[in-house]
């Protein structure tokens, strides 16, 4: 690997590329729309993409800033490019300024509004660095507040309703998600896990444990209300939506799996490009929902 090359793989691994999945959920809105062959919406709907995966990186920098001290004492975030001195402290606060500033600037040129969704994506992860993943429940719900708002914002840009199930269902999938993560990170760290999140102090195994079976019927629940609700078949023009149920529940169920028997799960984006059932799952479970929205005719 050249210096140039290595360079590149640090600023990558600042800039956490693998956790740019996470903003795919802009283009919710512009597939359950039917919107997804009207190119000037597939346009706006890539360049908010873009421009989540930016502001996002930047705040993953600010807060691998914040926490430099307690990341060199973790067994896993210790070697990131930051906490390992790899890049300064002055490269990394010039790195962040860039890529918020440029994403700030092409939101406003997208719209208005979607700048709004934007900057309030923004406050919440600036107060989740600072406060928020310090208070118990009140951290995971940040998180998962998070997606919500990036699938909003993809409706913004594209000018297009959301619906409120799938808004709800979004919430809860996250907030499952969220608490795997907890859940491993308790397992990872055990009797230091204090030291390195006050907050997983207020958390036990048995109790998130507990949550994320709640959780994962709740999706279930809302995902199965939305594909069956009259409102989405009327939308949509179709009933058939509910054919992808079962890729919703054996997603649920691996990724408990991967977190109760192979101390898995703790990072979503992670675990969707390493566990080739769940990635296999996800892909099946988006084609299935395409050819079912763009196909009704053959129905």
């Amino acid at each position: 690997m050249t210096k140039e090359t290595s360079r590149i793989a640090l600023y990558a691994g600042a800039l956490r590329i693998y956790q740019w999945p996470k903003n795919l959920v802009v283009f919710a809105a512009l597939v359950f729309a039917q919107d997804l062959t009207d190119t000037a919406r597939a346009a706006r709907s890539i360049a908010a993409f873009l421009i989540l995966c930016a502001v996002s990186s930047s705040v993953y920098v600010l807060n691998d800033i914040v926490d430099i001290e307690k990341d060199r004492a973790h067994p896993e975030k210790r070697h990131r490019p930051i906490a390992s001195g790899a890049i300064s402290l002055k490269a990394a606060g010039v790195l962040m300024a860039v890529l918020l500033v440029t994403g700030l600037v092409f939101s406003y040129t997208l719209s208005p509004f979607f700048l709004v969704s934007v900057l309030s994506y923004l406050a919440l992860n600036v107060a989740y660095t600072f406060w928020l993943k310090r208070v118990m429940i009140i951290d995971v719900m940040a998180i998962a507040l998070g997606f919500v708002i990036r699938g909003v914002a993809g409706a913004i840009v594209i000018d297009v309703s959301f619906s409120n199930w799938l808004v709800v269902c979004t919430l809860f999938l996250a907030l499952f998600l969220a608490l795997g993560k907890r859940r491993r990170e308790i397992g990872l760290l055990e009797a230091e896990a204090l030291h390195h999140r006050e907050v997983l102090g207020h958390y036990s195994v048995p109790y998130l444990d507990a949550l994320m079976v709640i959780l994962a019927g709740t999706t279930l629940l809302t995902y199965t209300i939305y594909t069956c609700s009259p409102e989405v078949v009327q939308r949509t023009g179709t009933d058939k939506l509910y054919i992808t149920l079962p890729f919703v529940v054996y997603g649920l169920f691996r990724y408990l799996y991967l977190v109760h028997h192979k101390r898995g799960g703790g990072d979503p984006s992670r675990t969707l490009v390493k566990d080739i059932p769940i990635l296999a799952t996800v892909l099946l479970w988006g084609l299935t929902c395409i050819a079912i929205l763009y196909g009704t005719r053959l129905w």
